[in-house]
């Protein structure tokens, strides 16, 4: 038997390292405490998958959410969910998503948004290019949304009397002027309706309000203002538009109808003129909410947000297609010039 001394000594020396070694075991993964678990997002988007312009947003999304130490297949893993913009398909998907109980929902838009809202009051639901949430009755206000429901605007209404300016300054001859969407994907249309008719009446054109449903009914609406002369158009802020934007930019080529676009990506596909805020840019501004929420933060406590960044794209081929003359000063506030 060991002298007293020793043994004490010995103890002493067991109990250190006892003590080193539980505080390697709690820094190794898979020892001592269990590891956090990873935190779950769910996507409804109402677009195809092989959407390039929204690949580009949701690209934006992740980007933002690995600057925030969000590691997909690490401690986050995203469900996404492409729906199109097919009502019952969405209704269904965000069925699906409710069901797996995510800590966060990505919501693309007005029709998905308003979806989820009927499925659940409780999984907080974070959108990313909305028109009207309080009109939607998505949130209470906008500085205190007030339920489970938050997220990034799209274009005010007041932007429907721009796109009047701007046609009317890239196609001085213009007399009439069309302004086309879809009720299914833009419930909120009659927002954008009264400074449209208020701003063509001003420049002396005659306001014309054209519901569509699908392409064909839009390339009907196309033909049936073509024959007219001196007709324009204009597209209003609609996930349809979006969802349809080299569709749509071939037809109105196809019917030489000059137009102004909601969509930045029309004017990349060969159309006229787009001016819009950046959807990406909300997307990414989107994943700073969802960084909040998965720490503890409320959705009800976290004000709906305003676009921060705008561009104007002006194709110059489209124009000479057109015959017309892009004004120089029009050209210099381009952000972006096709040629």
């Amino acid at each position: 038997m060991l002298p007293k001394r020793f043994r004490i000594e010995f103890l002493g020396r067991r109990r250190k390292f006892i003590t080193l070694l539980g505080g390697a075991a709690l820094a190794l993964p898979g020892l001592g405490r269990a590891q956090e678990r990873a935190r779950r997002i769910a996507a409804l988007i109402a677009y195809t998958e092989d959407n390039a312009e929204v690949q580009r947003w949701v690209a934006a999304f992740h980007e933002g959410l690995q600057k925030l130490g969000w590691v997909e297949g690490g401690n986050l893993h995203i469900d996404h969910r492409w729906g199109g913009t097919d009502m019952n398909t969405l209704q269904s998907l965000a069925k699906e998503i409710v069901a797996t109980k995510p800590d966060v929902i990505f919501s693309s838009g007005s029709p998905t948004t308003r979806i989820l809202k009927q499925e659940t009051s409780t999984i907080p639901i974070v959108f990313g290019n909305v028109v009207d949430p309080v009109g939607e009755g998505f949130v209470a206000s906008l500085a205190r949304p007030g339920g489970n429901i938050t997220g990034f605007v799209n274009l005010e209404p007041s932007v429907a009397g721009k796109y009047v300016e701007l046609l009317k300054e890239i196609a001085p001859r213009v007399s009439r002027v069309a302004i086309f969407y879809n009720p299914a994907t833009a419930p909120y249309h009659e927002i954008y309706l009264n400074p449209f008719n208020a701003a063509a009446r001003s420049l002396g054109l005659v306001p014309i309000v054209a519901p569509i449903h699908d392409l064909a009914e839009l390339e009907t609406v196309m033909a049936t203002q073509a024959r007219e002369p001196n007709t324009g158009l204009i597209a209003m802020p609609d996930g349809f538009v979006s969802e349809n934007y080299r569709e749509i930019a071939a037809l109105a080529a196809r019917y030489k109808l000059p137009a102004v676009y909601p969509v930045l990506a029309v004017a990349h596909a060969g159309g006229l003129l787009a001016y819009s805020n950046d959807i990406g840019d909300n997307y990414r501004r989107a994943a700073a909410y969802v960084d909040r929420i998965l720490k503890g933060e409320k959705p009800s406590d976290l004000p709906v947000q305003f676009p921060v960044k705008f561009e104007l794209v002006v194709n110059l081929k489209a124009a000479k297609a057109l015959g017309l003359d892009v004004p120089p000063l029009l050209e210099q506030r381009a952000d972006e010039v096709i040629e």
